[in-house]
């Protein structure tokens, strides 16, 4: 009879511990940031709200490219933002720099080293006129490949050393095709990276696909190459939508006007299929002409919870860093606080 009541008592007891250890296990936390891409800043109810809703006390803001000046020489800056208004006191800014992947293949380490130091002091002048007195990291945003990895990553150690970003994090950009070649791209040499889950398709191709966000070819990098990245990885997740336009099914550019009021448009647009439109007249302010096709493409929320939930169990840490790209009012009125939240307690 004791051997008959032993295992139901042990199983019991078993039950008992799971629930007690499951009671106490405790939703990681997710910290929710934006990117801000445009050259101006001023204030803006709707995008300064969604910050407080959000809790965002970190705003990525673009300060500038880096490109070659017009002789192709030396490195300058290329369309630094603007602010017309301070940031709000409850949100700190991270500066990021974008450097064109180019010029990396003809700067010499002299060179280097002199960007590196107006970089930082150019970031420096911005941050004061945002009406900030310091930040805390600094990201750079390059999409290098093995061709320029040596001299990216030398930049990168150049900026490490400087005594003005002593005790602040560096982190930089990674695009899909860089976490998954990590043999031929590299591990950066910075604190963190955040992952560029967005325009992963061939954007130049003919077609019906869209080229900013596919579940199936996240899973073609991702797995276990997040999972074991020697660092920690944010999470960048897309709010945008562009029309991509074709003249004889080849491609001629992005139509940066053109949005779906345009496209709904009789008079201008006929309705070919799926996400394909086609012009029904010249159009020579957004640079079509008759016949000229347009591909629309957007990110839905059902997307964005689709990609949550594909990366949330890749990621290992405690904490979560998710940041949207990018805050603007008509994208927030696009994707409800809702949307967003769902998407967000997914990483939970």
């Amino acid at each position: 009879m004791r051997k008959y009541y032993k295992t139901p008592l042990l199983v019991l007891f078993v039950f008992i511990l799971c629930s007690i250890l499951s009671s106490c296990r405790h939703d990681r936390v997710v910290n929710t940031s934006f990117y801000f891409w445009k050259t101006v800043y001023k204030n803006n109810k709707t995008e300064t709200a969604c910050l407080g809703h959000f809790k965002s006390h970190q705003l990525y803001m673009r300060i500038m490219d880096v490109d070659l000046d017009e002789n192709g020489i030396n490195p300058v800056p290329v369309s630094p933002i603007t602010f017309q208004d301070k940031l709000p006191d409850s949100v700190e800014i991270i500066p990021v720099v974008f450097i064109v992947n180019n010029l990396l293949k003809v700067t010499t380490r002299h060179q280097l080293d002199d960007l590196a130091r107006n970089m930082v002091g150019f970031v420096n002048g911005k941050v004061r006129q945002a009406g900030k007195t310091s930040f805390s990291q600094l990201q750079i945003d390059c999409d290098w490949t093995a061709s320029t990895r040596e001299n990216y990553f030398y930049l990168l150690k150049q900026l490490r050393q400087l005594k003005e970003l002593k005790g602040k994090v560096l982190s930089a950009t990674l695009r899909l095709h860089q976490i998954k070649n990590q043999k031929g791209s590299g591990i950066p040499p910075v604190n963190r990276v955040m992952l560029m889950c967005y325009n992963m398709g061939n954007l130049r191709k003919y077609g019906q696909q869209n080229s900013i966000i596919e579940i199936s070819e996240l899973k073609k990098y991702l797995g276990n190459n997040v999972t074991s990245y020697p660092m920690p990885v944010d999470v960048g997740l897309p709010l945008f939508s562009w029309a991509v336009a074709f003249r004889d099914k080849q491609y001629i550019g992005i139509a940066k006007r053109i949005n779906m009021v345009e496209l709904n448009n009789k008079n201008q647009f006929i309705f070919i299929g799926n996400n394909i439109y086609r012009a029904k007249t010249d159009l020579p302010d957004d640079g079509l002409k008759i016949n000229d096709e347009v591909r629309w493409e957007n990110v839905s929320a059902a997307n964005l919870r689709s990609a949550a939930r594909y990366l949330a169990p890749l990621i290992k840490a405690d904490t979560v860093n998710v940041i949207y790209f990018h805050l603007d009012e008509a994208i927030v009125r696009t994707y409800t606080y809702d949307n967003l939240e769902k998407t967000d307690h997914l990483f939970r």
